[in-house]
């Protein structure tokens, strides 16, 4: 694949909005702060292809990224695999990792302490598959867990940390009359994976999940956003027995993946934003917009902002906690910035839905663009300045965003 940097016409964003219930000051207030031109071109630096796959999600850390791949491509079986890349100088792709028994591999994540890496894979038997990164250009299969509970797919999996202890929290797919539902498994012995919880959920599907602090974020898709209380929300909840703190639903339902944004200058928790993946077609369309759940009381969560690009869809999130920004994988969009420092629900009535929201869009909260025609981005990774974007039709794709360091 070619590629070449792109140029986007600088846009000096509306001024940031006074006033933040967070008890700080607003952040452009506060000592040190600044603020780009918005919106700032996310420039390409280098790619790898994969054609005869579709690339699904990106983890990396230091100088090595992984690739998951997904579905049938050409009509062959083609989501079987994990890309291993050395993205240290240009993109090179090291080896790949064949998953047995896998069709799809959607989630791949590596554990915060750089140990593990985690597959989710579909369809039957579905299983969550953890690699030995001591090695990083060989990682090594340690453990598997598949269960009765997984069937017929684990759609996507996420690791949590949970009063020390690791865990990992996978998103079944319904089948027939068998219900989604969510699988808590511990991995406090990775050769010997241990579930403790499995519980019917979501309206069809739960669909990827959010663990921190000891609460748990659901995406119960129609059924909206699920808080539960794992040991940090003082409702005597835990893994092996979750305690259901609140619901919000949106009005579109879709809810797809979640982030809680805790930003690292103001320490404020105060907002979740949630990605809506509505209708689509891979390679060419998408639709659903990022919702914003304003979570000052846990158990009365409310929607008070939203963004959206219009013709397009949002899928998975990252976000640059240091400097304020969340990076959205927008399909056939390319990949979205946006400013998530300060009160986002706050806002003039001319910045304003018609349902009442704010829109991040009219507020100058959009801070930067990258990639664009001819892509399909599926998930996005920050590290330092750094963006890797994983394109369904293209591959892996590094990104400059250091553009937007504050």
């Amino acid at each position: 694949m070619k590629w070449q940097q792109r140029r986007l016409v600088l846009a000096v964003a509306v001024g940031m909005l006074a006033g933040c219930a967070d008890s700080v000051s607003p952040p452009d207030q506060q000592p040190g702060y600044s603020t780009p031109d918005y919106p700032v071109a996310l420039e390409e630096t280098g790619a790898g292809v994969v054609s005869e796959r579709y690339t699904a999600e990106v983890a990396a850390r230091g100088q090595w990224a992984y690739t998951s791949t997904w579905g049938t491509r050409g009509g062959t079986v083609a989501g079987n695999a994990v890309k291993i890349w050395n993205v240290g100088g240009a993109v090179t792709l090291v080896d790949s990792l064949i998953i047995s028994g896998a069709r799809t591999t959607g989630d791949v994540q590596i554990s915060a302490d750089g140990r593990l890496l985690l597959v989710a894979t579909e369809f039957s038997p579905g299983s969550v598959v953890l690699f030995d990164l001591a090695d990083p250009a060989k990682p090594a299969e340690v453990g598997r867990f598949s269960s009765v509970s997984t069937q017929p797919g684990v759609h996507t999996a996420k690791f949590g940390v949970v009063s020390g202890r690791l865990y990992a929290f996978l998103s079944v797919d319904p089948s027939g009359a068998v219900p989604a539902r969510l699988v808590i498994v511990d991995l406090s012995n990775p050769a010997q994976p241990t579930e403790v919880f499995a519980q019917a959920m979501g309206r069809p599907f739960v669909h990827d999940v959010f663990v921190r602090d000891g609460l748990l974020f659901t995406a119960l898709w129609d059924e909206g956003l699920s808080i539960w209380d794992l040991g940090g929300g003082g409702a005597g909840g835990s893994p092996a027995a979750p305690v259901l703190l609140s619901n919000v639903r949106t009005a579109t339902g879709d809810i797809h993946n979640i982030w809680w944004f805790q930003d690292a200058r103001t320490g404020s928790k105060r907002y979740v934003l949630l990605g809506e993946e509505g209708p689509g077609s891979v390679g060419s369309s998408a639709s659903g917009d990022i919702h914003v759940i304003d979570i000052s009381d846990v158990r009365q969560p409310r929607e008070v902002a939203i963004y959206g690009v219009p013709g397009a869809g949002t899928h998975n999130f990252w976000a640059d906690e240091a400097n304020g920004y969340l990076y959205a994988a927008y399909y056939n969009a390319g990949v979205r910035a946006l400013d998530v420092r300060g009160d986002l629900g706050t806002c003039p009535a001319a910045q304003k839905t018609a349902a009442g929201l704010c829109d991040l869009r009219l507020m100058g909260r959009e801070a930067g663009i990258g990639l664009g025609t001819g892509h399909y981005v599926w998930g996005v990774v920050h590290l330092d300045g750094i963006l890797y974007a994983a394109d369904m039709l293209q591959g892996l794709i590094r990104l400059d965003a250091s553009g937007l360091a504050r």
